[in-house]
């Protein structure tokens, strides 16, 4: 039997909220090779919102690091408004995005891994089931409130934890110099 076709989803803004919750950053180097080591990983996706009229955007380094490393970035310019209080807001939305990819890769994959918490792709989630795609949802449970929304983790063939994944997932902490450490010439 031939290896799963892999497609993987990274729903940015709202992994990022989740291991920020969880006290860790994701080795994207590592989050490749976990998920490429489970089938063939067709292609790994990943979304979110840039601020275009800014000289720098702290997304802009990873964003290039991802694109030059086995990812595929979508990328798109935020919206500013006033909402009803008079209240400047950024929106930046990825969802419509997410789900055309994903309709559009169920064709050619066995399985597809979303790493979002966002209920709203709960009915998204369902549809590329009944494609014969068998879907993972990867967010977490463990802060409170949960990150994931309970529907879409109930949708999902596989619910996996962020905090089962953080030893092969994380990034390693910098190692702090302790005093006496440094070195003499």
């Amino acid at each position: 039997m031939s290896a799963a076709k892999i497609t993987v989803l990274i729903d940015g803004p709202n992994l990022y909220a989740a291991t920020k919750v969880l006290g860790f950053d994701i080795d994207y180097k590592r989050l490749l090779k976990e998920f490429g080591d489970r089938g063939v990983l067709v292609r790994a996706l990943y979304y979110t919102a840039v601020m275009e009229d800014q000289e720098y955007s702290s997304i802009r380094p990873l964003v290039d690091w991802l694109d030059y490393n086995g990812y595929t970035v979508i990328t798109k310019g935020t919206k500013e408004f006033v909402n009803d209080l008079g209240r400047r807001k950024v929106k930046g939305n990825m969802a419509v995005e997410i789900a055309v990819d994903a309709m559009e890769l169920a064709e050619r994959v066995d399985e597809m891994i979303l790493l979002s918490g966002d209920g709203g792709f709960r009915c998204l989630v369902e549809a590329v089931q009944r494609r014969g795609v068998r879907v993972t949802v990867v967010s977490t449970i463990a802060s409170r409130p949960p990150m994931v929304a309970d529907e879409l983790r109930r949708q999902a063939d596989v619910f996996i934890d962020l905090v089962e994944l953080r030893s092969r997932i994380g990034r390693d902490p910098l190692p702090v110099p302790r005093e006496g450490d440094e070195s003499r010439s």
